[in-house]
């Protein structure tokens, strides 16, 4: 590994399949940590074949799990469990997505890991976390979403909730665990190498994003509704068409910013009127206002909105789809597009590196492996022999 990478010397053990926890375990390989992903002999993680699928596996693999080595075990089976505890008697951190309850049944408890390796820490993803009436129940990041609060003030206000279009709430998650490994290395650090659980429940991810939700609920008994494109209370910030069909994000929500706005469009007595200077008064004739945007941008087209608001230093953008991100220049300028290579020598791109470090940046080694691709090599500096990895296979084992 790069020795100028901020996680380099890290071992970090991967037992999670699909998004929360294999996403996490990918940000700590992007920034130098060895990360070794344990699979099922049969067939591995599912999201080698989720979404668009190339020469068999999916796309979206190659980027989920690149910088990690695959080595396969049956976890059923008495050599495989000790094998894992071979792998993580000197690592540093275990990331796993198992519902709450099953390590505990491979044998594999807090309790006993940490005799195993005290230094080691435990990092738990579950949709509704290790303790509590709903632990025991199933909660992949949709389930997290809807009880996180997410999805009931997605959409529009006349019709049922909608998803964000991506698996976000897992994300979320992922987020979190790396930030509670990282926080709990800090404490390891300075207080003689001692482990902890890092226990990240989806829905709690997702709560945690909610913003003013609880305290206006609290205090006002204020449920925030669906309020579609607009945000109601942050006013105007929407999102508006043009007469080519295209649309436009428009931000004007400062109370400077709002001024420039409506001076660029030729409506300069509502600049100047004294009831729109700040937001609540803003709010307080959002429908007004958003007509009034509505109407404008409809005579214009989206590159026309679009210059007149640069101009005049107004947040806008258009909707960026993935054929926009390919040919804009602050992406190219960013290197947010990174040349790779699929198994058959077929060139493509995949996503950048998030965040930027100036120092010790992030970078990918190699793309998602081949199922078991480094079995032999881990076991083999593990202390197995020829002899051993035929058995092992033989015994389904790996």
């Amino acid at each position: 590994m790069n020795a100028a990478k901020p996680l380099a010397g890290l071992k970090v053990i991967e037992l999670g399949t699909l998004i929360a926890g294999p996403f996490a375990a990918r940000i700590c390989a992007e920034f130098g940590a060895e990360v070794i992903k344990v699979e099922s002999p049969d067939g591995g993680d599912p999201l080698r074949k989720w979404r668009k699928v190339y020469e068999g596996t999916s796309l979206w693999w190659f980027v989920q799990a690149r910088n990690k080595q695959s080595i396969t075990l049956n976890l059923k089976s008495e050599d495989g469990i000790r094998i894992l505890k071979q792998l993580l008697a000197d690592a540093d951190i275990l990331i796993e997505n198992f519902r709450p309850g099953t390590l505990e049944k491979l044998g594999l408890s807090w309790d006993i890991l940490h005799e195993l390796n005290p230094a080691l820490v435990m990092v738990r993803l579950s949709g509704f976390g290790q303790t509590g009436p709903y632990k025991d129940q199933p909660g992949f990041g949709a389930v997290g979403e809807s009880v996180g609060g997410l999805r009931y003030i997605t959409g529009f206000e006349d019709r049922p909730p909608v998803r964000t279009g991506i698996s976000i709430g897992d994300s979320i998650a992922a987020l979190w665990a790396v930030i509670g490994a990282l926080m709990a290395l800090r404490h390891r650090e300075v207080n003689q190498g001692k482990g902890q659980v890092v226990d990240v429940a989806l829905y709690e991810a997702v709560f945690a994003m909610m913003e003013s939700m609880v305290p206006e609920f609290d205090v006002m008994g204020f449920v925030r509704e669906r309020s579609g494109n607009i945000m109601p209370g942050i006013t105007p910030s929407s999102i508006h068409t043009c007469n080519d069909g295209k649309a436009v994000q428009i931000g004007a929500n400062g109370d400077a910013i709002f001024q420039r706005f409506m001076r660029a469009i030729g409506r300069d007595d509502l600049a100047e009127d004294v009831s729109l200077a700040d937001n609540a008064g803003r709010d307080e004739r959002r429908d007004e206002l958003y007509a009034l945007i509505d109407s404008w941008a409809a005579r214009r087209t989206q590159e026309e909105v679009l210059a007149v608001l640069n101009r005049a230093e107004v947040p806008a953008s258009k909707i960026y789809s993935a054929a926009d991100m390919f040919k804009d220049p602050q992406y190219l300028a960013r290197e947010m597009f990174l040349n790779a290579t699929l198994p058959d020598g077929k060139a493509f791109k995949m996503p950048g590196i998030v965040p930027k470090l100036t120092e010790t940046p992030g970078s990918v080694q190699w793309t998602g492996p081949a199922l078991g691709e480094h079995t032999h090599q881990i076991l083999s500096q593990l202390g197995y022999s020829s002899k051993d990895l035929e058995r092992l296979r033989k015994e389904k084992v790996i």
